[in-house]
């Protein structure tokens, strides 16, 4: 089958982006984005449509199993990880990649996520002490475990915006393993940072719910968080 395939490209942070097509042939549906573009970087003789040299494409993998989420990416606009979209979804054969949005691109399909990292120190998402254990808990800490961190959730999220104080599903779905593992007298900290950055922000949209690679129950992680920071200390 032919494939044309358009990326968005920047050569670094400074830089204009462009988009470059090219078309290629491949012959396995099952084969992913992710092995599609390693064997496009393989080819030193390859060229666009306009018949000029492709120059390596820079993009991120690690696992190729849909366990780091590290080739996270826009998939004809739709963030997706590439090792989890295969060819034979393409009927028509058109392909268009793109950096995710939210981030700095540093090159081509590679972003700065590093703010995702800066977001859980700053709601203190750690554990000092040996964590409280119970069925429950363990339950809810095994879900959010499962957590890529990929961005995708960020990107689909209509209330986040880089810079901003709300932190999206890549907070407080970690924050509800936190929450269900600390003893009540240490959450105190972590509440308040919660109630700032992910509750007085969240406008339940659950679109990250729908785009989440991991498919992780992010709706329950929101119920629960929200129940421990929010409800219970409320009505109590």
């Amino acid at each position: 089958m032919i494939f044309h395939i358009e990326i968005l490209r920047q050569k670094n942070i400074a830089s204009d982006p462009y988009r470059q097509r090219m078309t290629v042939e491949a012959t396995d549906p099952k084969m992913t984005v992710a092995t599609l573009l390693k064997a496009l970087n393989a080819d030193p003789e390859l060229k666009d449509d306009s018949g000029n040299r492709v120059d390596e494409i820079k993009w991120e993998c690690s696992c190729l199993q849909k366990k780091c989420g590290a080739c996270a990416m826009r998939i004809n606009g739709k963030p997706r990880l590439a090792c989890d979209v295969k060819l034979g979804e393409f009927k028509k054969g058109e392909i268009v990649l793109e950096p995710l949005r939210k981030f700095p691109v540093i090159a081509d399909l590679i972003v700065d996520r590093s703010v995702m990292l800066d977001n859980l120190k700053a709601i203190t998402l750690w554990l000092e002490k040996e964590a409280n254990h119970t069925k429950k808990g363990e339950d809810i800490a095994y879900e959010a475990s499962r957590c890529l961190q990929c961005g995708c959730c960020l990107e689909v999220c209509p209330n986040y915006l880089s810079g901003d104080s709300f932190f999206s599903a890549a907070a407080f779905v970690p924050a509800a393993r936190i929450l269900s593992e600390l003893p009540k007298k240490e959450q105190a900290q972590i509440i308040g940072n919660y109630k700032s950055h992910v509750y007085q922000g969240c406008g339940k949209s659950l679109s990250c719910r729908d785009i989440c690679p991991a498919q992780i129950d992010i709706e329950q992680m929101l119920v629960n968080s929200n129940a421990v920071a929010v409800w219970k200390r409320y009505f109590k």
